[in-house]
């Protein structure tokens, strides 16, 4: 048995509160999808923790036409409380020899073919959100894409690297040992090799855990691009704005530095507060192999440069913000200078018109 998870993940531009969305769809899609929470299966309830599990939809399935035959693919939708849309495509078989899964990988390599099906399920899951979230918009062209092969154990016949980079071809060693090196064991018969844009797990049981993991960093991911690309255009901004109030008078010119200022902090907190709700996501506390995989995952995504990249532009519109602070007082103090300067010249010739009267 084999199956093929092919994922791509969405943000909306807003948070999401899951149990006001849930009572709402409840009844509305009772007849038509499968509504309930994402759990993990196999591990302790402390082992892992989730402040808030996402909603989770089980959609129609879909059939695709590839390689003169065809593939039926089930549909699994997830809502994150952080404003995030999961959509995954599943093609599992149960019948064909695993060799054929790399048929199945090289056919859908790097998902070809399937970008109409996702916009085709993300408009459906967009129509069915609106009416209960209001103000979402959703970029078709912005996401994370993420590929999972899942095998039922170990088979030495099924290469690894022909699989993750979808090429029969001879690849050198070199580039073998990169795209292995992130691999992962807890028994002697399972294996979880993990990569930037895909993973295999050989395992026996179901690795469900596994791959909600995987999913999850890739959602953490997702979260960190978008809201570096939100602090780019804000720094844009914020730098235009500037650049027009230094062309105003003094006084509209500080008014301009007080509502710069303010929009500044208003990001700068309502960012850094859905940061750290998307860094901890969830909590890998007790189960070390869970542990391991899940920071590999965040490695090999690079989520560390994305955060790092998130945190200086903080840095930067905070340090703006405290160099406009120190431009306005400056300003606000030779004002107060000059009034002073204008009150002492009035009491002179207020005292010099009583002198000659």
């Amino acid at each position: 048995m084999y199956s093929c998870r092919y994922y791509r993940i969405y943000d909306i531009g807003r948070e999401i509160n899951l149990e006001r969305l849930e009572k709402s769809l409840a009844e509305a899609l009772a007849a038509n999808y499968s509504l309930g929470r994402a759990s993990f299966q196999r591990v302790q309830p402390k082992s892992i923790m989730m402040e808030e599990p996402p909603l989770m939809l089980r959609m129609d399935t879909v059939q695709v036409h590839r390689g003169n035959r065809d593939y039926d693919f089930g549909v699994i939708a997830k809502v994150y409380d952080i404003g995030a849309i999961s959509l995954c495509f599943v093609y599992e078989n149960r019948v064909s020899p695993v060799t054929d899964l790399v048929d199945t990988a090289i056919l859908f390599y790097g998902q070809n073919g399937m970008a109409d099906i996702f916009q085709q399920y993300l408009t459906t899951i967009g129509d069915i959100l609106r009416p209960y979230q209001k103000d979402m918009t959703i970029d078709f062209d912005f996401y994370e894409d993420y590929t999972i092969y899942v095998m039922d154990g170990i088979d030495h016949a099924i290469d690894p690297v022909t699989l993750m980079t979808g090429e029969r071809g001879n690849i050198s060693p070199q580039m073998r040992e990169e795209i292995t090196r992130n691999s992962l064991s807890y028994r002697t018969d399972d294996q979880a090799i993990l990569s930037w844009d895909s993973a295999l797990l050989c395992e026996p049981e179901n690795p469900t855990d596994i791959i909600d993991l995987i999913e999850f960093a890739n959602v953490q991911v997702l979260e960190l691009r978008y809201y570096d690309r939100e602090l780019t255009r804000q720094m844009g901004k914020m730098y235009d704005d500037i650049d027009l109030a230094d062309k105003l008078p003094g006084f509209r010119r500080s008014r301009q530095y007080h509502a710069i200022m303010a929009d500044q902090m208003r990001t700068s907190a309502e960012i850094s507060e859905i940061i750290e709700k998307v860094n901890n996501l969830i909590k890998v506390t007790e189960d070390v192999y869970y542990a391991r995989v899940y920071d590999m995952v965040l490695k090999v995504s690079r989520s560390r440069q994305w955060s790092d990249s998130v945190s200086r532009k903080i840095e930067v519109i905070q340090e703006t913000y405290s160099m406009l602070s120190d431009e306005v007082r400056i300003q606000h103090s030779n004002n107060l200078e000059w009034v002073i300067i204008i009150l002492i010249a009035l009491e002179f010739v207020f005292a010099i018109w009583q002198t000659i009267r």
